[in-house]
């Protein structure tokens, strides 16, 4: 008896003790400020030229309730938050019963946000599971609760909610999904608009019609047993296919989001923007994009690419000022949001020659220095042997020079010019260039087996392209707030940190890569590329078992492209032909108004007309250009002999 007595005056208590806090935490929250809605996620996004390429969180217009399909409406909140009406901001008995589901299951199965909780956390919070960021949550959700009434907090969830492939909001959804607006959906297309949020990725009708259909089902049964359908209209619905539009009316490209999420990412690290904006996105923002360039890199990688499964990332900038005007992250934002450019990390290979290379001749090589290119063990001290192998174990059988290792891409000349330099010596010139990723100090090194993220790698290449000077790749230019004033303006800082006159003969060396006078025992490796060329270019392909790399540049421009699989599989002979289509096909776009430019010759260097392979004096014939710093001319010898090794 008196167990049951403790219990009942223990329960009172609890629940006197719950009045009274929630009592006065809604007093708190009716008390503060009134959260301000109006111009939230009213984020603009503008391209080099000013135009505006994004409005808000996505949307291209704020819709009012009223014009919203009473389909929608009901949908939403049936799947959703079928009490969204009669409570205040919190559906404890749902968050009860989900406790007790995720108890009973071991896992999180099931949640209980409700709509108004959810439209603080599209807002104003990240996505962090944390006691912090929960305990945030709940009290901006009072507040939302006690300043506006249910009708506006629903109107600004449907216009700021993910509905996939970059479409914010309801308006937006029902133009690219249906080309109609939001008014004037049907019960069908409503009920397939509400299942999105819950997996936009997973549930666009685009790209995955039928899981989108059957989260449609799931949807349409929440209306039925919340009676806002019957039983007849539930069985006739998605009986015949829904037609769906699936285009923007503007900037209708399936990879500009990947540009958009490096914006947002690199305005997170900005100085001198507060938080509140920053949480709000109530910024106009100017970008370095440009909208040709990503338009024709674009249109090139769907022409090109076949393989469904394949994906690329790739990058252009201006290396004069390290603005980043086209990027993408993948073949289809809609369908993948994982941005390959900003986060996937891959093996580069012989796209790391030219760091080597240029530290070869910092060291004392030239660009006839020789070494043996033939098939090689290389023994170390440990007993351990390295045995790399050329491209299709192609070899000359004899001493060839750094240009012609370098235009054929020879392994063997690579590492062991590699250890000839020390092993530090590759990863201490990539970090002088700007690369900041992990590189391991080992043989392999050379040929690129260190994994490193593109927008981290192709900070050394626009050193290279820059003429030796390091500037930070950006993508934001300027930062306003909605009333004009400048929060943020970009200023330009180069700092020399390479020798001019040996990236100047590096650059030259790199032109080869598609010099006809190269050609001998095997082809440059973008000779089939170069009747495309109208302009002098400097470039390297790459290759590994799963990724293909090709990056080239000149004063005006440069493209770094990576293809490969997510899953690593191993990649076919055609991926090299796309990759070089691609680059080649942007990059004379790129650059089709501009004059022929290349870098001025430096007072201190030479050129010397010279055999490709071997290096010998030729005055005429098959001879190549072979620059120096004057008086090193012809030097075809290193120095140093190779130690740790045995051929």
């Amino acid at each position: 008896m008196r167990k049951l007595q403790f219990l009942v005056k223990s329960s009172v208590f609890l629940f006197v003790a719950f009045l009274i806090v929630m009592t006065g935490l809604y007093a708190y929250a009716y008390f503060s400020p009134k959260l301000e809605l109006a111009n939230i996620g009213q984020m603009y996004i503008y391209d080099r030229e000013n135009t505006l390429i994004y409005q808000g969180s996505g949307t291209s217009e704020w819709v009012n309730l009223e014009h919203i399909s009473t389909h929608l409406v009901n949908a939403v909140i049936s799947v959703e938050d079928k009490n969204f009406y009669k409570h205040q901001g919190f559906d404890y008995l749902r968050i009860a019963k989900a406790m007790m589901t995720n108890i009973k299951n071991h896992t999180i199965v099931q949640g209980a946000s409700t709509i108004s909780q959810q439209y603080i956390k599209n807002m104003y919070l990240d996505f962090d599971q944390t006691w912090k960021r929960k305990i945030e949550e709940a009290f901006l959700t009072l507040e939302l609760e006690v300043h506006y009434d249910k009708d506006a907090i629903l109107e600004g969830y449907l216009n700021t909610i993910n509905f996939g492939a970059g479409n914010y909001g309801i308006m937006n959804a029902s133009r690219y999904y249906f080309d109609k607006d939001a008014s004037e959906l049907t019960l069908e297309e409503a009920i397939m608009l509400a299942g999105i949020p819950k997996n936009p990725s997973r549930f666009n009708p685009v790209n995955h019609y039928d899981a989108c259909i059957e989260r449609a089902k799931v949807v349409a049964l929440t209306m039925l047993n919340n009676e806002l359908i019957d039983e007849e209209t539930y069985h006739q619905l998605f009986v015949n296919p829904v037609s769906i539009y699936g285009k923007r009316e503007t900037n209708n490209l399936q990879m500009l989001m990947y540009y958009q999420d490096a914006v947002l990412k690199e305005l997170e690290k900005l100085p001198g923007i507060p938080t509140s904006l920053l949480d709000s996105g109530s910024l106009k923002i100017y970008t370095t994009l440009d909208m040709d360039a990503q338009t024709k890199l674009e249109e090139s990688i769907l022409n090109q690419v076949t393989d469904e499964a394949m994906q690329i990332a790739s990058v252009l900038v201006d290396p004069e000022s390290g603005a980043v005007r086209a990027l993408t992250g993948g073949m289809n934002y809609a369908e993948s949001q994982f941005n390959r450019a900003l986060q996937s990390k891959r093996q580069v290979g012989s796209t790391m020659k030219p760091f080597l290379y240029y530290a070869a001749l910092e060291n004392g090589m030239t660009s006839s220095s020789k070494f043996m290119s033939e098939y090689t063990n290389f023994v170390f001290s440990n007993n351990k042997v390295y045995s790399p192998a050329n491209y299709n174990n192609l070899y000359a059988n004899k001493e060839i020079t750094m240009a012609a290792a370098l235009a054929y891409s020879d392994n063997i000349y690579a590492v062991k010019t590699h250890l000839f330099l020390g092993e530090e010596t590759l990863v201490d010139t990539a970090k002088k260039m700007g690369i900041t990723g992990e590189m391991a100090a080992n043989p392999s090194l050379a040929l690129g087996t260190s994994e490193l993220n593109m927008l981290d790698y192709v900070q050394g290449y626009t050193t290279l392209a820059n003429g030796g000077y390091r500037t930070d790749n950006y993508f934001i230019e300027k930062v306003e707030d909605l009333n004009g004033n400048v929060l943020y303006e970009h200023k330009n800082k180069k700092k020399m940190v390479l020798n001019s006159n040996y990236v100047y003969i590096l650059n030259e060396m790199l032109t080869n890569t598609s010099n006809s006078k190269f050609q001998s025992y095997t082809s440059p490796t973008a000779l089939s590329i170069a009747n495309k060329m109208s302009k002098k270019y400097a470039l390297k392909t790459g290759t590994t078992k799963t990724d293909y790399w090709t990056v080239g540049y000149n004063p005006d421009g440069l493209l770094m492209i990576w293809l490969g699989y997510d899953d690593a599989r191993e990649i076919g002979n055609e991926t090299s032909r796309w990759a070089k289509n691609i680059w080649i096909e942007t990059m004379e776009d790129y650059l089709k108004d501009t004059e022929a430019h290349w870098y001025d010759t430096p007072d201190n260097i030479v050129g010397i007309l010279q055999d490709p392979v071997t290096g010998d004096p030729v005055k005429d014939g098959n001879a190549a250009v072979f620059y120096y710093v004057k008086g090193s001319e012809g030097n075809t010898t290193t120095n140093v002999g190779i130690d740790r090794t045995e051929e």
